[in-house]
């Protein structure tokens, strides 16, 4: 293996608009490479270092999923289950009729959102956490905005599709926090720190940080096309209340922290030490394409092509289609601000790569991310 041409390609994008950029590649249950470059704080030219804190934003999502099917597995709920059995909110539910005059009229949805449509999103959810009635949540309970309460305002808000029909990227897995947290009967933080983190030994990955956390919270950017330069941009716009716990976007972590999750799933849901958090046959469904004729058309980002949809992931498909070095089955997700996860359990190969800027070029930086880590095993 040489991973030269990895990171070449780290300096490359640190020297173009990226402030920082750190990559772990874990081959077989052994790290063959970890490699950071840029600086955590460019006002201060401070370099980035291990330790280093950041959001993860919807790379919660694969975590939340595999709670949730944790919670399947030992059979305390169903795929096919109507959400409504656990959240009666969810029981009667309008959908957005646009007519063919422009009238909008809310009609009553003919379907029931299934836990299934939560992992797959097609709930017909949105992805505005501005909706008029989240925001009336987040005055009602003092800008605390529990997690049970955030997933009740959501069930306020008209779905955009009877649910099941399409595919929208939504707050689905925020919704299914929220359910983990009623079937479970704890405290959606609460059941990932005893399910995952606490096993599997992740002391950094957390909803809230303390004060020796906070210390290594680093600076969070966005790039400024017409200044030409990245400005800071700190803060966490999908955490709308102090108490929630997103099940889409909330979570923070380190790169050597999340990586210890992200190779339990490279080992079908096993880790090196033998701390099991799924098992193999749940992390087979979880990686399976669940598109169909119907919601696949809509799964159409371009960076997105040649990959089908699993349960809270993107999935590999199509060679062809993708121009990914990848095997089929290769798997994954990323967030906001540009980290990203490659989990592989055919070829023992875990990725995490993590950065910290929002609109952060994932289109151009990781698929050649992906091209470049696999020719160089």
């Amino acid at each position: 293996m040489d991973f030269k041409p990895l990171a070449s390609f780290i300096d490359r994008i640190t020297s173009w608009r990226i402030p920082w950029a750190e990559v772990m590649v874990i081959h077989q249950n052994n790290t063959v490479f970890h490699y950071r470059n840029g600086y955590a704080n460019l006002e201060e030219n401070t370099p980035i270092t291990d330790g280093a804190i950041f959001n993860l934003y919807s790379m919660t999502k694969i975590m939340t999923c595999v709670a949730a099917l944790q919670l399947v597995e030992r059979g305390h709920m169903l795929l096919s289950d109507p959400v409504s059995d656990y959240m009666p909110e969810f029981a009667e539910m309008n959908v957005k009729k646009i007519m063919p005059n422009g009238e909008v009229r809310l009609e009553k949805a003919t379907r029931a959102i299934t836990v299934r449509d939560l992992f797959t999103m097609t709930a017909g959810f949105s992805y505005d956490v501005g909706a008029p009635s989240i925001k009336e949540a987040v005055q009602s309970t003092d800008g605390k905005l529990p997690t049970r309460e955030f997933a009740k305002a959501i069930a306020k808000e008209p779905l955009l599709f009877e649910p099941g029909t399409h595919w929208n990227y939504s707050m689905c897995h925020d919704v299914l926090g929220a359910l983990i947290e009623v079937v479970s009967g704890r405290r959606f933080g609460t059941y990932l720190q005893e399910e995952i983190t606490g096993p599997l030994g992740m002391n950094d990955t957390v909803f809230d940080l303390n004060d020796e956390q906070q210390s290594r919270l680093i600076p969070q950017y966005a790039y400024n096309d017409e200044l030409e330069k990245a400005i800071r941009m700190d803060g966490n716009g999908f955490r709308v209340g102090s108490e929630l716990e997103s099940g889409g976007a909330g979570l923070l972590s380190t790169v050597r922290d999340y990586a210890l999750f992200l190779n339990a799933l490279t080992g079908r849901g096993t880790s090196p030490e033998g701390v099991r958090i799924l098992s193999q046959a749940s992390v087979e469904l979880m990686r399976t394409d669940h598109l169909n004729e119907m919601t696949r058309p809509d799964y159409s980002w371009d960076h997105m092509g040649g990959y089908g949809y699993g349960l809270g992931v993107r999935t590999h498909i199509s060679k062809s289609e993708s121009g990914s070095l990848s095997p089929h089955g290769e798997f994954g997700w990323s967030g906001a601000a540009g980290c990203m996860a490659i989990i592989d359990p055919d070829s023992g190969l875990t990725v995490m790569y993590a950065q910290h800027l929002l609109n952060s070029q994932e289109p151009y930086i990781q698929r050649r991310l992906r091209n470049v880590v696999y020719s160089c095993l």
